[in-house]
């Protein structure tokens, strides 16, 4: 058994690469072999988002606090709340943020394919955003 205490990890910035906006990245668990799921609390300040990205096995969004948007490639922009769980399938390419006024939490859950568990792309426009 190990317990993981609350605050023992040390918080992260989002980088640039990867996010617009300030975002925030809480280590939950990190995959131990021989599994291969691993989660973070990501914090979203308003209008903070990822880039668009894919996960070779899928991911779990579980929609903690505030409001926030999501959208799949050439699907609507969608508006999650606390309680609604997301899900993305294996290679589906995808994106997802605070609300323009409102910042938003998710704990996301994935797993990784041969060590990777995500493949960035380009950003994510203001134009796709306000969608």
């Amino acid at each position: 058994m190990d317990i993981k205490r609350s605050g023992s990890q040390a918080s992260a910035k989002g980088p640039g690469a990867w996010f617009t906006g300030t975002v925030r990245i809480d280590p939950l668990f990190a995959a131990i072999a021989p599994a291969r799921a691993a989660g973070n609390a990501v914090t979203f300040e308003p209008g903070a988002r990822t880039a668009w990205h894919t996960h070779p096995l899928g991911q779990l969004l579980i929609v903690t606090a505030g409001c926030g948007r999501v959208q799949r490639e050439g699907g609507p922009v969608e508006e999650i709340r606390p309680g609604d769980v997301v899900h993305f399938e294996p290679g589906e390419k995808h994106w997802h943020g605070a609300a323009p006024t409102t910042a938003m939490t998710h704990i996301a859950i994935q797993e990784a394919l041969d060590g990777k568990a995500v493949d960035w792309m380009e950003h994510v426009s203001d134009a796709q955003y306000q969608a």
